[in-house]
């Protein structure tokens, strides 16, 4: 659940409440998504073994490694990960996680579901 009474100042989102649905990545959990949200928004991501290589036009994205063990696809390059990881992921950065990974992605500015794009 998503507290979205716009009067206050700040926003609340309760991760283990909110339902996950898939994604490029796997399963998913967006929290701050809101149309009156432009700014970014916070996903829980359970990385799926078949994850998909896609870049974003516009959004720059943040992985923080919560759990497991992989790595990052990142233009070709390889990246370990274990928890406590962080990649910064810029805009036309072709990018997947493979491995058994829960990771917490922060979006900027906030996920558009139009802004992702497959080769």
């Amino acid at each position: 659940m998503t507290d979205s009474t716009s009067s206050k100042k700040y926003r609340v989102a309760r991760l283990d409440e909110i339902d996950a649905i898939a994604c490029p990545c796997g399963q998913t959990r967006r929290a701050f998504v809101a149309e009156d949200n432009p700014i970014a928004t916070l996903h829980l991501v359970d990385i799926s073994r078949d994850s998909r290589a896609h870049h974003h036009q516009a959004l720059t994205e943040i992985y923080l490694v919560l759990e497991g063990q992989g790595h990052m696809e990142l233009d070709n390059d390889i990246i370990p990960l274990k928890p406590m990881t962080a990649v910064l992921i810029k805009p036309g950065c072709r990018h997947r996680a493979v491995g058994n990974l829960r990771i917490v992605n922060i979006a900027v500015p906030a996920f558009d579901p139009h802004d992702e794009w497959f080769e």
